[in-house]
């Protein structure tokens, strides 16, 4: 799913319950990571819940991402955080403006600040492998 479709259905819904329960939705719609990427190696540090990102390079220099939690709502939040980031050239990943993507979905103000600390924690080691990985 787009990120801009993301955003267009949030609008829709009245309720931050309800959007918690669409980012749930989200969450459960991501595929299933391998057990062999549930490991130290891919965890992110500096989440409350347990969460995993896995990049792949493809040919055409883009990276996409595979992730997992333990947690429902951060799930949802990991297809939130790939939804913008998948499918992006290193340099897209860094120069991304995802401020202003997060407050046209009035994410962050809604969200417990372990949760924010998570969040951002995920978008850094985004960050890190377009890095590494350019």
């Amino acid at each position: 799913m787009e990120i801009a479709e993301i955003i267009d259905n949030m609008s829709f819904f009245d309720s931050w319950e309800d959007k918690y329960r669409y980012i749930i939705e989200i969450g459960e719609s991501l595929p299933d990571l391998p057990p062999e990427f549930l490991t130290e190696e891919w965890k992110v540090k500096g989440c409350q819940s347990q969460v995993w990102l896995v990049p792949q390079k493809k040919a055409d220099n883009t990276l996409s991402f595979l992730g997992t939690s333990d947690a429902m709502i951060v799930k949802g939040l990991i297809g939130i955080v790939l939804s913008i980031y998948n499918n992006k050239t290193p340099s897209e990943i860094k120069s991304m403006d995802i401020d202003g993507i997060f407050a046209s979905l009035g994410l962050r103000e809604h969200l417990s600040p372990s949760r924010r600390n998570g969040l951002e924690a995920m978008i850094e080691k985004i960050k890190h492998y377009a890095v590494v990985m350019e």
